[in-house]
């Protein structure tokens, strides 16, 4: 019994508990023909998200079902937990909201913007992410900056 102890012990120091996480399941809706969208699902799988990927031809129905304003939609919807993350928007603040939990439907980053994460080309200055309120407002609030 000892020996079945220290082989167990052991095991724990070999293969860290964070590498046992499992990882935080993900639902991205995307356009077919969108090759970015496919890009950011791949962002996500190296930041410890598990992605399936739901090709839609008609991604403005899942925006209306989570009531997602016309003005803040990013070129695919992720659900993950309660939450709805709209476009290109970054894992750390993905890791933030799941973590602290804020009263809001998510966070969105509107278009396509060069450099963000699953896009191409170089970023042309700094993207912002947007909470996505349960009130309608005229003027979005930034939650984060990258």
């Amino acid at each position: 019994m000892k020996y079945v102890k220290k082989l167990a012990f052991t095991a724990l120091l070999a293969f860290p508990l964070s590498g046992l996480a499992a990882e935080t399941p993900a639902t991205l809706y995307k356009n077919p023909n969108c090759g970015c969208c496919a890009g950011h699902a791949e962002y996500l799988e190296d930041n410890g998200f598990d992605v399936e990927v739901i090709e839609t031809n008609d991604l403005s129905q899942v925006k209306a079902e989570h009531n997602v304003p016309e003005k803040l939609y990013g070129c695919h919807s992720t659900l993950i937990g309660d939450y709805v993350f709209e476009g290109h928007v970054n894992a750390e603040s993905i890791k933030q909201v799941l973590e602290d939990k804020p009263f809001i439907k998510g966070l969105s980053v509107p278009g396509m913007p060069l450099g963000s994460p699953g896009m191409g080309g170089e970023k042309q200055g700094p993207i912002e992410v947007y909470t996505l309120a349960f009130q309608p407002t005229d003027s979005p609030e930034v939650y984060a900056t990258y």
